[in-house]
């Protein structure tokens, strides 16, 4: 996969940026109006896909995790957030956690995504990334994040252009192409949510391991089951062999005792 161009809001490139100081008013430029009204709440803000600017409210986040990341999508089509991602992925200072949908994951677009990131660096993918389903073999539709401990997400918003509404124009939604669904994103920092979607983002991805280690163990059962099938087969074969060359030499003096007794008879 072809890597995204930066943008504005993505300050991977700037190691000095974080979430430490994160206030919700950072994101009031990615709204619409470029302002919150004055009676806005101060730990949570809901966005509107369409209408605000979701897909550099993700980047401006995501790009600034420097800790902690915990992370569940349902719908996984995002190039450059991917990228955020995988450049986390490759910081031994940041612990990670992304859950997927399994359903999800077959699609073309992500399966190519995620085959991209297992070739990147297949060691970080396996050890980060993990595709699974909810604890009762549904989907996994949680769509959302906690970064560094410090800020949250969460809303009806899928990563891909339309779940987004990722602008094509500069500041403002249209342009050629242009779609966009109805989706909310909610950015949230009151510490009772953060430590609770948290553990409930890690007990997700816990739950989407232990599947994917089943199904592991299934494969390495079932391939188990044929070598040993095959060295049966062997076995059996070279059991029969004296058994059968036995045969044949006998066949084979029969037939020359019955062509010597056919050339004697006058």
């Amino acid at each position: 996969m072809a890597t995204s161009k930066p943008s504005p809001s993505n300050v991977l490139a700037d190691p000095s940026q974080s979430l430490q100081t994160f206030n919700l008013l950072d994101l009031q430029q990615y709204k619409k109006e470029k302002f919150y009204a004055t009676s806005a709440s101060k730990d949570f803000h809901l966005f509107y896909v369409g209408r605000d600017d979701v897909h550099n409210i993700l980047k401006h986040v995501l790009s600034r995790v420097s800790i902690s990341l915990y992370l569940n999508m349902f719908g996984f089509d995002d190039d450059e957030l991917n990228d955020i991602l995988m450049a986390k992925v490759l910081d031994p200072h940041v612990v990670m956690l992304i859950t997927l949908d399994k359903s999800q994951a077959g699609g073309k677009h992500e399966r190519a995504l995620l085959d991209s990131d297992a070739g990147k660096d297949p060691i970080g993918f396996s050890t980060h990334f993990v595709v699974g389903q909810s604890e009762t073999h549904q989907i996994s539709h949680t769509k959302g994040f906690i970064a560094d401990g410090r800020v949250g997400g969460e809303g009806s918003t899928n990563w891909s252009r339309s779940g987004e509404g990722t602008f094509l124009l500069s500041g403002q939604p249209g342009g050629p192409g242009y779609k966009a669904q109805n989706n909310t994103q909610t950015i949230f920092t009151d510490q009772d949510t953060i430590s609770r979607f948290q553990a409930e983002l890690i007990s997700e991805h816990m739950t989407a391991q232990e599947q994917a280690s089943q199904v592991k163990t299934a494969q390495v059962k079932a391939a188990q089951a044929q070598v040993v099938q095959a060295q049966a087969q062997v076995a059996q074969a070279q059991a029969a062999a004296p058994q059968v060359a036995h045969t044949q030499v006998a066949q084979a003096h029969a037939a020359a005792a019955g062509q010597h007794g056919a050339v004697k008879k006058p």
